[in-house]
């Protein structure tokens, strides 16, 4: 497994907030924000995706620690998300990241459509994760290989949408995201990727 130092020093200076949606009002007010920096490792250059919670959270629900590896229905409890895609593209890649340690990356074509063809055919490494939490606080890093995502052409950017789901206190849930387009959460929809980043020429996966 490639190793990372995960580590609330590493933490980018750019946050960038997520917000609840009104749909689904959280029943405390927290704070939430997330960020992304290219991060390197032992097997290679990778995106370090960090997740910052903070605020009364008694209510919050966490997954068990379990096996690392990957797994379906992540979402369904507290997980932490980020879809990306090429700009003008229908395609994207979506990864799910639990404080269990466990995860899941899929791909669709295009909205809601999924492309378990290029799943299976296109192995990929496994990300990283640590959670730490402390009273008031709680931090989820996952490092990902930059060969899970999009190939861009230098200076590209890709587009991010940030995401996360909460389990309250009797299984209640409320959908963050850096920006809801719609009346009901929706973390498929492209109008929700609306974090640019290109990486450094050097680092740029070259697969399609």
């Amino acid at each position: 497994m490639p190793h990372t130092a995960l580590l609330p020093s590493s933490l980018p200076d750019q946050r960038h907030p997520l917000t609840c949606h009104p749909a689904t009002p959280c029943p405390v007010p927290l704070q939430f924000s997330a960020a992304l920096a290219v991060a390197g490792s032992e097997s290679g250059p990778g995106l370090l995706l960090c997740y910052e919670l903070r605020g009364d959270l008694a209510d919050l629900c966490l997954p068990a620690a379990a096996e690392p590896g990957p797994a379906d229905g992540l979402w369904q409890h507290t997980c932490f998300e980020a879809f990306v895609a090429r700009p003008g593209e229908p395609a994207y890649r979506e990864f799910n990241f639990s404080p269990s340690g466990q995860w899941a990356a899929y791909r669709f074509r295009s909205e809601r459509v999924r492309d378990a063809e290029a799943e299976t055919a296109c192995a990929r490494s496994r990300p990283v994760i640590e959670c730490v939490s402390a009273p008031g606080q709680l931090l989820l890093q996952a490092w990902l290989p930059l060969q899970n995502l999009p190939a861009v052409t230098p200076g590209q950017p890709l587009l991010w949408g940030l995401t996360a789901v909460l389990e309250h206190a009797a299984g209640r849930l409320s959908y963050w995201a850096l920006h809801h387009p719609g009346p009901r959460p929706d973390f498929h929809h492209s109008a929700g990727r609306t974090l640019a980043l290109a990486l450094p020429t050097q680092a740029l996966p070259r697969h399609s």
